[in-house]
């Protein structure tokens, strides 16, 4: 503390704030770049202040609350939601040291509230995965026994479902599974507010299930930047909840999401020809999100410069494939690509220990860099991803794959700082093997 004295030392009297303009520019915040090239977002201090004070209207933090941060506070999501909402409400916030040491700083801060991303809901599905496997069949059937129960539980306490005699298991199945899974997380979690990109529904079913409290919402740094989120009495996984209070949302052309409310940005730094594009005259913030509203709810359907477009027409929302793929234990991260191409290719990340498995199941060698390129590995990474899109149409199916064991992360400038890929970068990392897949066609 002894800084804290030299810091202060000559000043005298008490504090007062400044008298500073509220609409005044506050900060600058850099789009992540997944589309495009990334844009200053101008954010005001009212803004950033209106936006948080929104937020705790719909889900109110407390003074006793404890918050665990492991996003960075470059991104508008946590420097709002993880930290000037929670100094707004007078509540703590604890840092983790890093995402990859973050279950064992959860389980040492023993958080309240924690403001996170699916891709953490993924990495701790895979680890459940991987350990029920080597457990007894027994424990494999408690374990879904227990999501499948507690979801009916859930859409009980949600007045969506009735009662029925199943849910008389769910105090033994409570203690005997869900339990252990929340101690993973602390214990004392009683809302996760997840954001930054979409939740799979399957995985928001399984966490739910287990009583994990898990509200997801929406927003853009352009709206400083929550839009809209669920509330933990109308809690509807599927969708990224109802707007904030004073938010306004309509759907204009092209199923787009249009937004206005206090929250929408100054403008682009520097570049007011992109700023006309996306607000208005009247002050709609065009979203770029095609969604659709449903009791007031908001459901995320694509967006528009995400849409493949194939070389046959068929226009093809790969954000909805990928997560069918990634229910797939064997991959851990896939990006789908063709535009303009005659049909689509996945860039899939493996599981090492998953691929392990496979390679020695093909009599590849798993250490061998070459094995990845093996036809033989590439055809029964094929027919894995064609089970996984078996609802799909015949146009949105995956006909060549390439293979890697090389993560994208923040640190290799594949994903942005909310873990969400860079599209246009991953493919230029992998142009080379793209490109093959594509030759004689």
């Amino acid at each position: 503390m002894r800084w804290i004295g030299r810091w202060l030392e000559g000043a005298e009297g008490p504090f007062a704030p400044e008298a500073v303009d509220p609409h005044a520019l506050a900060t600058i915040v850099y789009t992540s770049g997944t589309t495009g090239r990334p844009k200053g977002v101008m954010l005001s201090h009212h803004n950033i202040l209106w936006n948080a004070a929104a937020s705790l209207r719909a889900v109110p933090a407390l003074p006793d609350d404890l918050f665990l941060s492991f996003l960075p506070l470059s991104h508008t999501f946590e420097r709002t939601v993880g930290y000037y909402l929670p100094v707004m409400a007078g509540s703590c916030v604890a840092y983790a040291r890093s995402i990859r040491e973050l279950a064992e700083d959860l389980a040492t801060v023993r958080p309240t509230v924690l403001v996170t991303v699916p891709r953490i809901f993924e990495r701790v599905r895979r680890r459940l995965e991987e350990q029920l496997r080597a457990r007894p069949a027994l424990a494999r059937h408690l374990f879904h026994a227990a999501a499948e129960v507690g979801w009916a539980h859930f859409q009980h306490a949600q007045h969506r479902r009735g009662w029925s005699p199943a849910l008389a298991a769910w105090p033994a199945l409570h203690l005997l599974v869900a339990a252990r899974v929340l101690e993973r997380l602390g214990g004392r979690l009683r809302a996760a507010i997840c954001g930054g990109a979409p939740l799979a529904p399957e995985l928001g079913h399984l966490f739910i299930g287990l009583g994990v409290p898990i509200l997801q919402g929406y927003g853009l740094t352009e709206h400083s930047p929550v839009i809209s989120v669920n509330r933990a009495e109308d809690n509807v996984p599927e969708s990224v909840g109802e707007p904030l209070p004073g938010v306004e949302v309509r759907i204009g052309p092209r199923e787009e999401l249009l937004v206005r409310s206090p929250s929408v940005m100054l403008g682009y730094w520097k570049d007011p020809e992109a700023t006309r594009r996306v607000i208005d005259r009247d002050g709609w913030l065009h979203t770029g999100d095609q969604a659709r509203i449903e009791r007031g709810h908001i459901f995320i359907t694509g967006r528009l410069k995400d849409v493949i477009v194939l070389a046959t027409g068929e226009k093809v929302p790969p954000a909805d494939m990928e997560m069918a793929i990634l229910e797939d234990a064997l991959f851990e991260q896939v990006m789908v690509v063709g535009e303009q191409r005659p049909y689509l290719v996945a860039v899939c990340v493996l599981d090492s220990e998953a691929w392990r498995g496979l390679a020695a199941g093909l009599g590849l060698d798993p250490d061998d860099p070459a094995s990845l390129a093996d036809p033989r590995a590439e055809r029964a990474v094929v027919e894995r991803i064609g089970r996984c899109l078996h609802a799909f149409p015949g146009y949105a199916q995956v006909r060549r794959a390439v293979l890697t064991l090389e993560p994208w992360t923040v640190d290799n400038g594949l994903l942005t700082p909310t873990l969400k890929p860079k599209r246009r970068r991953i493919e230029a990392r992998h142009a080379e093997a793209i490109a093959a897949c594509y030759a004689g066609h």
